[in-house]
């Protein structure tokens, strides 16, 4: 395996840890936020806190070493992405902002407002939506070379069916991720109602989930059939993916077993993920640019192939811990915690 494969490899990893990561916690934040102007903050409220509390800090820690391992890895993808991306990586930051401040608000005492709560909410939908649009960019034909500077086609992208489609599926993926995830967290804290509660969301956003994803695969037919066909080669990656999506929603449905539903969620995912870059392979912007162009030279590849690999090694033992400690502590999920003196 060359030093570019398994460069994109260890990126896309990454990617797979903040999007899993992020989903749980922008999710979070618009059930935090739903509750609060629905009036069912009692149910929710509690199970949700304590859940955000101790890792918002850690969740974009997968996102920068991404955005860095890419300009590293590929410095061209800077050249190619660094101004067509200009606004909507510029939308995704104030969202981050927006949500950032909140968290220190809160930490710091401050008064809730329903306005910024709202605002808090909502942002956790729109950063995942804003963020999407670079994997529609990279099918191709959003972009033109002009004067030997890419640039992003704003009309096209904005009226193309396959934007849409990524965008709903980004939206509502994130719902039924979280909403799985803090289903089986309230089973945890045997906090009864907050579960039923949180079940109901995550058995209401599968099917839009599952529905959206088939969506993109049919645009993609219309839009880059290449990219299409290499998904049908691969068809049973898809498959198994669906596979298990039937059995964490049979799971949901029956009451049973949910931290297994959730595990039977990141692999559904993980199969889909990295079953839809291996057809994107070996492109990073139809038709432009590919993981070959432009590659970094061997020495500094492998400098940061070990770089990252420990940077990995070290973050997900890290996280584990931090979920060993708070999340899945039934002390501390349960509000328990006792003083010692």
């Amino acid at each position: 395996m060359d030093l570019a494969i398994i460069g994109v490899s260890v990126l896309w990893l990454f990617l797979f840890g903040y999007i899993i990561i992020a989903s749980i916690d922008f999710g979070a934040g618009f059930f935090s936020a739903y509750s609060e102007l629905a009036n069912t903050k009692h149910v929710l409220h509690h199970i949700i806190q304590r859940y955000l509390s101790p890792l918002w800090e850690v969740t974009n820690v997968f996102l920068v070493f991404f955005f860095v391992g890419m300009v590293g890895f590929f410095p061209s993808s800077a050249y190619y992405y660094g101004t067509i991306l200009l606004v909507p990586i510029s939308i995704s930051i104030i969202l981050l902002a927006i949500r950032g401040s909140y968290y220190a608000f809160q930490t710091y005492g401050a008064k809730d407002s329903k306005a910024y709560i709202f605002l808090y909410g909502v942002a956790g939908l729109l950063i995942p939506a804003s963020l999407s649009i670079v994997l529609t960019i990279s099918e191709g034909g959003f972009v033109e070379i002009v004067g030997d500077n890419p640039k992003l086609l704003y009309g096209e992208l904005f009226f193309s069916p396959l934007t849409w489609s990524i965008v709903i599926l980004s939206v509502v993926s994130v719902l039924y991720i979280s909403a799985t995830f803090l289903t089986a967290y309230a089973d945890v804290a045997e906090d009864f109602a907050a579960r039923e509660v949180l079940r109901k969301y995550a058995l209401a956003w599968s099917g839009p989930t599952i529905l959206s994803a088939g969506l993109i695969i049919w645009q993609l037919r219309q839009h880059n059939y290449d990219h299409f066909t290499n998904i049908m080669n691969i068809w049973w990656v898809f498959g198994l993916s669906t596979i298990f999506f039937v059995i964490t929603v049979y799971l949901l449905w029956k009451r049973k077993f949910f931290s297994m539903a959730f595990w039977s969620l990141i692999i559904q995912f993980g199969l889909a993920f990295f079953g839809y870059g291996v057809s994107h392979y070996p492109y990073l912007l139809y038709p432009y640019l590919t993981i070959y162009d432009g590659f970094t030279n061997d020495a500094m590849a492998q400098a940061l192939i070990i770089a990252f690999i420990a940077g990995f090694a070290l973050l997900v033992p890290s996280i584990l811990l931090l979920a060993r400690l708070f999340l899945f502590n039934r002390t501390y999920v349960k509000g328990e915690e006792k003083r010692r003196y």
